[in-house]
């Protein structure tokens, strides 16, 4: 199982950005996928989680209405769209998949059973 994150780099307050995930030794059909960051010197959280299973979405209230996550099955990929970037969501991002589970409110709150590396992400003018 392997969780690949890509797309972080350096972005200006009220710019967009789009994180990848590309995911190999499980299908997107099932576990609940998604993002966490960890900023300087906070805990990790999670930010933007979905069920492969249902399409439930999660997202935590400092980011709700701003970024998207969504799937490419065929790719096997998970995405995470941010527009409108503030200097406060600069951070490491993660991805994580629970393969035991599909819900997505458990996975942000609980964190997940895989992970990926992170990519970093830059709010900065």
């Amino acid at each position: 199982v392997q969780l690949q994150a890509s797309g972080g780099g350096l972005v200006q307050p009220g710019g967009s950005l789009r994180l990848s995930c590309a995911v190999t030794g499980f299908t997107l059909n099932r576990p609940a996928i998604g993002w966490f960051r960890q900023a300087p010197g906070k805990k990790r959280e999670g930010v933007s989680c979905l069920s492969t299973l249902n399409d439930i979405t999660h997202y935590s209230d400092s980011v709700k209405g701003r970024f998207t996550v969504s799937r490419d099955t065929a790719k096997n990929t998970v995405y995470l769209s941010m527009d409108n970037l503030r200097p406060e969501d600069t951070a490491v991002y993660y991805c994580g998949a629970d393969l035991g589970h599909s819900s997505s409110y458990a996975l942000c709150n609980n964190g997940p059973s895989e992970w990926g590396q992170g990519t970093l992400v830059t709010v900065s003018s």
